[in-house]
């Protein structure tokens, strides 16, 4: 076999037609193989014998697309100085575009003796673990175009591959739970009528089964456990794992963007699958531990601020390079437009705090390709001071926590809440506006994939999570949540009728608030996952979305409850006043006509709030006009943006209420959403009322009133 020098950079393995360059880092090695790996079982090792910046490499003419591969590192064994190089162990390349097969779960993928951790093990790991795969670059995009859409026009909505596709009854046995379902026009269809713009996909990055899962009976279904940053997961592609999932997942996102669809990755740069020092050696800790984790004064043990037992080194520019060229290749590559960075608070632990200044935020900013897609925090990690609701650069935009809390506190009849809530209600001026960003920083959502599903949210006060093997210890016990007076299942139809309310409340509130929304996969239906806010390693019917066998609905409430979603979204997609990409003034704008201010709160007696109303420990209840004639920005062209004006009124206090329409404010609406009504909806033919008419809303119900410009 011919070894031509080749070159250090690109990193990993690059085919170019003719041939493959291969090109691996590590500063602790003192040498390394490249294995060849064979369909019979053996393999062919190689020294890559050329060292550049401690990047060795080779190019090899002839090795084509479909060629598994693995690295086998010699160097020092010293875990007492952070060292664990093992060449019994093969290793996956960090920059493996794609990766073939699954780990079988022994104590050959460790590094040490199970009944002696301090022993260093020499048994051999290829049959047992995962192999890198050469990939084939090209593809023919056609005349893909990156829909591009403003956040003041996009919907979120959280999926999971698997569990959005596995049980839709219009899609192929063989399709169902990958990357082809997404690309099937009975799920495309599905979202374009929702009204959804941006698919945000939860981990699509190669991850790992934990072994102690999988002892369980059970998967990690949710996919936060990365070991390849490059390669999709192989378990989602439907026809192969020899680089056909890198032609399945460009195939599905050429399909989404044909459909206007953004294709959003949630990522996750802040630890791998390698876990603590009693977790197995798959790639980075045997080519060089002490350059990619964070080590503790004990280089034995790692630095953890993730809760998986390990942390990335977010100030060595070798971790550095690999974040941004995986962040660079999927958007380039991959065509993807935008993610939404897990635990996003480590990736600011360039020390120990969390610091706006780190370099990982410097080379985002800088960066003339990743700085130009969506980039979504989750502004938290289990580290000291990780909570950072607020405190990310300009750039980015955020996953509101304190918008989730306020809203769920809110409609549950928490008292001291009304404050709050009017500021989550309008964009969050107090965590965004001091930076200079705008409402639209705030990804504002109600449910998410960690926690109760909407459903449920309704449906438990307690957590229910025994399936998961933890004696329901894990998950949150603190979910803002209410069962409307029964846990659980129930055939009461007064507390179903509640629940069913409180499903539109929380869905209205969701659309009709400033900043960004984001619906959770299968909240349109009201799906249940029984109680348990932790699904992540349920990867069964549990957790996978139910879907309607017919266009009917499975029951009246799944129906009404998705056409309640739909309505919703175009009513806010219709309105510019709830898209505001400026927040409001609390005062008449310049330049128009209208004395009226931007934005007013009305008590439900209609007079305007005073300190007082807003500090009152019991007030549960309240309304807000929003000025469609007082819009301050500008319209794409320059010119001025004039809409119809609401008049939104929350009653989220236990008994029925009389709130009385302002006065001064619009002399004739008409009511458009009516929470208390089954449907919810009364667009066209809702109820003229007048200023000062006087108008029931029964309790945690909410009313919103239409008055044309």
């Amino acid at each position: 076999m011919q070894v031509w020098p080749g070159q250090a950079y690109p990193l990993g393995a690059t085919y170019d037609g003719a041939g493959t360059n291969f090109a691996v880092f590590s500063e602790a090695a003192d040498r390394i193989e490249l294995c060849l790996l064979h369909d019979d079982g053996s393999e062919t090792a190689i020294e890559l014998r050329e060292t550049d910046a401690f990047v060795r490499h080779a190019y090899l003419p002839g090795i084509m697309p479909g060629q598994r591969y693995g690295f086998r590192v010699h160097g020092p064994y010293a875990p007492e100085r952070g060292q664990r190089c093992n060449s019994a162990k093969l290793l996956l390349d960090p920059y493996a575009k794609a990766i073939s097969g699954g780990i079988e779960w022994g104590e050959e993928v460790y590094g040490y003796h199970f009944g002696s951790p301090g022993k260093r093990n020499d048994l051999d790991s290829a049959p047992h673990t995962m192999s890198s795969v050469v990939v084939n670059p090209y593809f023919d995009w056609g005349d893909d175009r990156r829909p591009r859409t403003e956040y003041h026009h996009t919907l979120l909505y959280e999926a999971h591959v698997k569990g959005l596709t596995m049980k839709h009854p219009g899609l192929p046995d063989e399709l169902r739970g990958t990357y082809a379902a997404l690309a099937h026009p009975a799920i495309i269809e599905h979202l374009t009528e929702l009204g959804v713009t941006a698919l945000e996909l939860m981990p699509v990055h190669q991850f790992v089964n934990d072994h102690r899962l999988v002892d369980m009976g059970l998967n990690n279904y949710w996919g936060y456990n990365t070991i390849g940053f490059f390669a999709p997961h192989n378990a989602y592609a439907s026809w192969g794992d020899r680089g056909q999932q890198v032609l399945e997942f460009k195939s599905a996102v050429r399909a989404l963007h044909e459909a206007g669809i953004e294709v959003i990755l949630d990522v996750v740069y802040n630890h791998t699958a390698e876990g603590n020092h009693l977790g197995p050696t798959l790639s980075f800790k045997g080519l060089d531990n002490a350059s990619y984790y964070r080590l503790t004064d004990d280089p034995r043990y790692y630095m953890d601020t993730t809760g998986t037992g390990n942390s990335l080194l977010m100030r060595s520019p070798h971790v550095l390079q690999l974040i941004m060229d995986s962040l660079r290749y999927w958007v380039t590559e991959m065509h993807v437009d935008g993610f939404r960075f897990d635990l996003a608070a480590t990736l600011a632990r360039q020390f120990h705090e969390v610091d706006r200044l780190s370099s990982f935020f410097d080379l985002v900013q800088q960066d003339p390709v990743v700085s130009q897609v969506k980039l979504i925090a989750e502004p938290w990690d289990v580290g000291e001071g990780g909570y950072q609701v607020g405190n990310f650069p300009p750039l980015w935009t955020e996953w509101n926590g304190k918008y989730r809390d306020t809203v769920r506190d809110m409609w549950r009849g928490e008292p001291q809440t009304l404050a709050e809530f009017a500021s989550r209600l309008t964009g969050s001026s107090d965590l965004y506006q001091d930076d200079g960003r705008r409402p639209l920083a705030s990804i504002n959502f109600v449910t998410c994939h960690d926690g109760f599903t909407l459903h449920d949210l309704v449906s438990y006060n307690e957590k229910r999570n025994d399936a998961n093997g933890e004696d329901n210890r894990d998950g949150e016990s603190h979910n803002r949540s209410w069962n409307c007076g029964a846990e659980g299942d129930t055939d009461d139809p007064e507390v179903l009728e509640l629940r069913a309310r409180q499903m539109r409340n929380f869905t209205a509130t969701l659309m009709l608030s400033q900043g960004v929304p984001m619906l959770s996969h299968g909240d349109e239906f009201g799906r249940t996952q029984s109680g348990n806010n932790n699904a992540y390693c349920q990867d069964n019917e549990l957790s996978w979305v139910p879907w309607p066998e017919d266009a009917e609905g499975e029951g009246e409430g799944d129906a009404e409850l998705l056409e309640f979603t739909r309505a919703m979204v175009w009513l806010r997609r219709d309105h510019p006043v709830f898209r505001r990409r400026r927040f409001f003034h609390g005062r008449p704008v310049e330049g128009t006509h209208d004395e009226l201010s931007d934005i007013a709160w009305f008590t439900p007696e209609g007079d305007e709030m005073t300190q007082r109303d807003w500090d009152s420990t019991q007030a549960r209840a309240l309304s807000v006009f929003l000025n469609g004639n007082a819009i301050s920005e500008p319209g794409p062209r320059g010119e001025r943006i004039s809409d119809d004006s609401f008049l939104l009124m929350f009653n989220a206090s236990p008994k029925t209420l009389e709130f009385v329409v302002p006065v001064n404010h619009g002399r004739q609406w008409q009511v458009v959403v009516d929470t208390a009504r089954p449907s919810g909806l009364e667009r066209g033919t809702g109820a003229k009322v007048q200023a000062g008419d006087r108008l029931s809303l029964v309790d945690h119900s909410m009313m919103v009133l239409q008055r044309p410009a």
